[in-house]
């Protein structure tokens, strides 16, 4: 950006959907699914969204509400709170660090199944053998990780609301389809 000015959320909608988006994950699109119905999770996929429901979003307003205090971002919001708390917005900036070297490579897979289903394969993402192959070879996943970051970085130098928030708009409502 070429000016001063801070990018920020343009509504309330765009930003729960960003939000509700860094809470659902990769993850939960990815492997969850898979093991819930493989083993059968019923019970599971209950006590899931009871704790997803109470604690993920009380600790998501918890974060937003000391944001919003604050004004800073977390890496010293909790040290601006109370400076026995610095170390918490240390740990919270340094996990998603560590997780991206997970979700750049999910993002990968995801972003192939995806190739694989708009070009008219689909009998192929069902084929026990399909995954394996894929992620057993060199070349192909790194290079559909590397189109990931590509398109997860151009999102974010769009800024929030160009770019967070009107992808959040499209894709969040897309899972549900």
């Amino acid at each position: 950006m070429s000016d001063n000015k801070k990018s920020s959320f343009k509504g309330t909608v765009g930003f729960v959907l960003a939000a509700a988006g860094s809470a659902v994950g990769l993850g939960n699109i990815w492997r969850f699914p898979y093991l819930a119905a493989k083993d059968g999770g019923g019970l599971f996929m209950i006590i899931y969204v009871v704790l997803s429901v109470t604690f993920g979003f009380s600790l998501l307003m918890t974060e937003v509400a000391i944001g919003r205090k604050t004004k800073c971002p977390p890496l010293t919001a909790y040290k601006k709170v109370s400076q026995k708390w610095g170390w918490l917005g240390i740990l919270g900036s340094f996990i998603p660090v560590m997780m991206l070297s997970y979700y750049v490579c999910i993002g990968g897979w995801v972003l192939k199944y995806f190739v694989t289903f708009i070009t008219g394969n689909r009998a192929l993402c069902a084929q026990d053998s399909y995954f394996g192959d894929f992620t057993s070879g060199i070349a192909q996943p790194i290079i559909y990780m590397v189109i990931f970051v590509l398109l997860g970085a151009a999102v974010v130098l769009f800024g929030v609301d160009k770019g967070i928030e009107k992808v959040s708009k499209v894709l969040m409502p897309s899972l549900f389809v």
